[in-house]
């Protein structure tokens, strides 16, 4: 396969080409000009700018990542399709994106022993055995960096607890899910509504709204009716601006909470005054603006990128290079202990998350990618969520975003982390 430099929004037309001795076949399935492209680019392109530094770096030594991007505009159809090209072409990992598509390749992935990275945060690829309580398969190839969509929400379920009962109040707390009737916005909702009620929630029934952006007026209005005091938006980036200018304009008091994918720094300059006070979980211990050693190699890596590292990077690239990193000092461990076979990679995220006792940061990149750690019979790598608010102070439209966290129109600030229990019955749900 040839090894790409992911170009932002494009298509990669990718030919095969014959591989080198030392060279590691990989497929990475991304979503370029899709329903989820407004996050799906910039994760692509942190995925494919750290897998060129791995080659062009000789951090993997002789061995190289011969990769191809493939843009499959977030249709499972052409997931699967890819999937069963680059099976016949020898890939021994992949690289995948949603949670419909990645959801349907858990059978095919543990059959063909195929580690797939996705994307997709679902809580049903985190029982490799397939044993938990609320567990429906085993998964036993699948692997993410982040919390589960299900914890995630859960930690953002617990902080709007503690910051209700921070404000005094004395009555039961509204909590509502909101979200397209979808894989992806549905992953989360039964878990982290149980959980929701547990903490002492009341929860309201679900209000839909499309992955796609749209008027949402009418969901403003049920929201402003239920009288809901925190509401979880499951959808993407995109159609989550909708939401926010949508309710802004209908005055809509609710505390906003977003998934990992909801809102990010895009979102603040698109919406606005009306993105201001949001609260989202974060993968990561660092954003873009920040100033550690881990920033330092992220930024080597955005160098020789075609947009070089001036370009501000949102918070779904370094999730990107997180994910790609793990997936290599995994291939690294297998090319020591018997080749980069797709079942010694999956011995070597075990191998290495054991040798950092469930606390495997990747050598480089420590104060941006979080302690995780996977086992043989655990596949949730991160159960401590960061959880953030975003803050807009003055216009946005038409401004660089750099600029706008450089002055302070826009900041994310770090507000709390929320430990979750490791429940059992919590695995794989």
């Amino acid at each position: 396969m040839l090894r790409t430099s992911l170009m932002a929004a494009t298509a990669a037309a990718v030919v095969s080409l014959p591989a080198q001795a030392q060279d590691i076949p990989i497929g990475h399935l991304a979503d370029l000009t899709g329903a989820t492209a407004s996050i799906g680019v910039a994760y692509a392109a942190g995925i494919a700018d750290t897998m060129n530094w791995l080659n062009s770096s000789g951090r993997l030594g002789d061995a190289t990542l011969d990769f191809e991007t493939v843009d499959y505009s977030y249709q499972a159809p052409r997931a699967i399709s890819n999937y069963r090209r680059w099976t016949s072409e020898g890939v021994v990992a992949i690289q995948g994106w949603g949670t419909a598509d990645t959801e349907a390749l858990i059978d095919f992935v543990a059959r063909d022993h195929i580690p797939y990275y996705s994307a997709s945060y679902s809580g049903a690829l985190t029982d490799p055995l397939g044993e938990a309580p609320n567990s429906t398969k085993a998964a036993p190839y699948n692997f993410f960096y982040g919390p589960s969509y299900s914890d995630a929400c859960r930690a953002l379920a617990e902080w709007a607890w503690n910051d209700w009962e921070a404000n005094g109040e004395d009555r039961q707390p509204r909590w509502v899910h909101m979200g397209d009737n979808h894989p992806y916005p549905n992953a989360p909702l039964q878990a982290c509504s149980e959980y929701a009620e547990e903490l002492g929630f009341e929860v309201l029934d679900p209000i839909v709204y499309s992955l796609a952006p749209g008027d949402f007026t009418p969901q403003c209005l049920t929201l402003n009716e239920v009288e809901a005091d925190y509401a979880y938006l499951a959808n993407i980036a995109g159609s989550n601006v909708a939401m926010l200018n949508s309710c802004g304009n209908a005055n809509v008091e609710t505390q906003f909470v977003a998934n990992v994918w909801g809102y990010d720094e895009a979102v603040m300059a698109a919406s606005g005054a009306n993105a201001d006070g949001v609260v989202l979980a974060v993968r990561t211990d660092a954003i873009w603006t920040d100033d550690n050693p881990g920033m330092d190699t992220v930024r080597e890596i955005a160098a020789a990128s075609p947009e070089g590292a001036e370009e501000y990077r949102q918070l779904s690239y370094l999730a990107g290079v997180c994910s790609a990193m793990y997936m290599a000092e995994a291939i690294e461990w297998a090319l020591e202990n018997g080749g980069a076979t797709g079942e010694n990679i999956r011995a070597g995220m075990y191998a290495m998350s054991a040798a950092n006792n469930g606390a495997w940061v990747p050598e480089g990149f420590e104060g941006v990618c979080r302690p995780s750690g996977w086992t043989d019979t655990d596949h949730r790598g991160m159960m401590s969520v960061p959880i953030y608010r975003g803050s807009v102070t003055g216009p946005t439209e038409g401004r660089d975003i750099s600029e706008m966290f450089s002055d302070g129109t826009l900041a994310l600030e770090h507000i709390d982390t929320i430990e979750l229990e490791r429940r059992p019955e919590w695995l794989g749900y």
